[in-house]
């Protein structure tokens, strides 16, 4: 439901979500690609985000829930030369979709509140290290380094931080960016 105060629709507020969604995997990419850098990584940004998968092993986390997803779903194997594609699909289709979540619970409140984002982020990083360890991917929290974890939330934070800023600024535009008219949010 619109209130005056958010001129934003519910699909309006769900494509926002995902276009916010997608900014705020660019933040979370930000902030892993700054910890490569400080570790000595040399490859440019583009490079790094797209780095070849060569096979499932080295496949990232969001690749290997989508292989088993499409594994089960298919009852057929997929092959080494998908891990790239899929790993890159499921990785800024997470963020969007996550992103769209966001903008559904955003887009029903009266406003769209920047402080948000944080808690949105520190979710987002919860979910992860509860579902992947059941999934096998990920060992239990308590498991992991501090330093890690701190740079793994701080990613997330990133993320959700990203999210809201995209999603409100959409929401302050009054939905026109989001419906194909820029204009609609110079009206008075």
């Amino acid at each position: 439901m619109r209130s005056r105060r958010n001129p934003l629709t519910p699909l309006a507020a769900v494509t926002a979500g995902l276009l916010a969604g997608v900014v705020g995997t660019v933040c979370l990419d930000a902030v892993h690609y700054l910890k490569y850098r400080r570790a000595g990584g040399a490859d440019g940004a583009l490079a790094w985000e797209f780095a070849p998968v060569e096979n499932w092993e080295r496949a990232p986390d969001p690749g290997q829930v989508a292989k088993r997803v499409i594994e089960g779903f298919t009852q057929r194997q997929l092959p080494d030369r998908s891990a790239w594609l899929t790993s890159t699909i499921a990785h800024w289709a997470y963020g969007s979709a996550a992103g769209a979540a966001y903008g559904i619970v955003a887009g029903s409140l009266p406003r769209s509140p920047l402080v948000l984002g944080v808690p949105f982020g520190a979710a987002v990083f919860a979910g992860d290290y509860v579902a992947l360890p059941i999934a096998g991917l990920y060992k239990p929290i308590w498991q992991y380094d501090t330093k890690v974890l701190a740079w793994d939330a701080g990613a997330h934070v990133a993320y959700g931080s990203g999210t809201a800023i995209t999603f409100w600024l959409l929401a302050r535009l009054g939905g026109g960016v989001v419906r194909g008219r820029p204009q609609a949010a110079c009206r008075p």
